[in-house]
């Protein structure tokens, strides 16, 4: 049965911030060739006024956006009232006029919260999606928690990208057989085993140097800055690497000034925002990915890392332990500093098996992922008839 699927968010590309979220875009555009699909994408009102637009090109959804306005820095356990609120004045008749068969809602707080009751006010089954920081960080705090509870055990499904996430939703109280793991998928046409130096040459980087690389947003909790304070540790033992850091992120300035700080100016390059279709020759040409975050669900830049063949140094948090193996990499504590620089010693001086490690990625595929999701998708909508109608209460 095709279906006319509502996906609730903020994890999705808007013309304000164009890559955002890249797994889900993948994996909302190919739900889309399976089922009539629209996003509706929550757009920070401090993003959405002061940005410039850029052109959004989606394949096979149609896509809308509204604005999140909600008090700053204050007030974080009233952001889902607000969350709501921003929603219903700017698309409630919009939301109506789709008579979607199921609305599947992509982050844990404030979308969740927020978006399950207007589920329950509407008749529409839910399923709920959780990533990470969303249960392993705001799910722990006191006020949030029975939010997040609240729209999870109102989910017909709760869908996990991580066995550990999928142990959180439980232990809010959402019965087991409605909480479902279904880890990410990798595009293997773009992240794949290639030639380093074909790598480097396409992107004019020197052969005579090992590159760390250093993919995702630049902020504190994913570790950048316990990675940058790591370096001249592993420059004593490894003057010729380089550390390349990719992406944006409030740390960016920190990051610039701690270098020269250290002296290390020299060997540290912050390349900037790259596209995601762009990544794979940037995995290939390095010798190690570090994500040393301090909470994860599972990252994907780990997976399309290790489908590249390249092995990977990580934090073990959340679900990265789930899909790292020894062969394919290292972990470490997270915020522990002398284990890391002591993994990226070790593991920039290791021989690995670049196509044991890809294969192990392989498993990792976007058409069993969309399946099953499809499958959960299908058996929430099949309930509506048993969702309680509260619109005319």
């Amino acid at each position: 049965m095709r279906l006319k699927i509502l996906v609730l968010t903020n994890l999705f590309p808007s013309p304000w911030d164009p890559l955002r979220s890249p797994f889900n875009r993948q994996q909302f555009e190919r739900l889309g060739k399976q089922h009539d699909v629209e996003v509706l994408t929550a757009v920070d009102f401090r993003e959405r006024y002061s940005r410039k637009p850029s052109p959004l090109p989606v394949t096979g959804l149609r896509t809308d956006h509204f604005v999140f306005f909600y008090p700053p820095l204050i007030g974080r356990s009233l952001h889902a009232c607000c969350w709501l609120a921003s929603l219903l004045v700017q698309k409630l008749r919009h939301v109506r006029q789709l008579h979607a068969d199921c609305m599947l809602v992509s982050w844990g707080y404030p979308d969740a919260p927020a978006a399950s009751w207007l589920a329950r006010r509407l008749g529409i089954p839910y399923v709920v999606k959780v990533h990470g920081s969303d249960l392993n960080v705001k799910a722990e705090q006191a006020l949030l928690r029975p939010q997040i509870r609240y729209a999870l055990q109102g989910a017909q499904a709760v869908v996990a990208v991580s066995q550990a996430l999928a142990d959180k939703a439980i232990a809010l109280g959402v019965d087991p057989s409605r909480v479902h793991v279904i880890y990410n998928g990798v595009e293997p046409n773009l992240f794949s085993p290639g030639s380093r130096q074909d790598a480097r040459d396409r992107l004019k980087l020197a052969h005579n140097e090992r590159l760390l690389l250093y993919v995702g947003n630049l902020k504190d909790s994913k570790g950048c800055l316990d990675l940058l304070e790591t370096f001249p540790h592993v420059l004593t033992t490894r003057p010729d690497t380089r550390l390349l850091f990719i992406g944006t992120g409030p740390c960016r300035d920190a990051l610039l000034q701690r270098a020269a700080a250290l002296g290390c100016a020299d060997r540290v390059q912050l390349v900037g925002a790259i596209e995601h279709f762009a990544l794979g020759d940037w995995f290939r040409a390095a010798d190690l990915l570090c994500l040393p975050s301090h909470n994860e669900g599972v990252p994907n830049v780990v997976l399309e890392a290790m489908a590249c063949g390249t092995p990977v140094v990580a934090t073990r948090v959340g679900g990265i332990p789930e899909v790292l193996p020894d062969h394919a990499g290292m972990l470490v504590p997270a915020r522990d500093r002398i284990a890391l620089r002591g993994a990226l010693i070790a593991a920039l001086a290791a021989t690995w098996d670049t196509q044991r490690i890809s294969a192990h990625a392989s498993r990792f595929r976007w058409d069993e992922n969309i399946q099953r999701l499809g499958d959960i998708l299908q058996s929430a909508a099949m309930t509506r008839a048993d969702v309680v109608d509260y619109s005319a209460s």
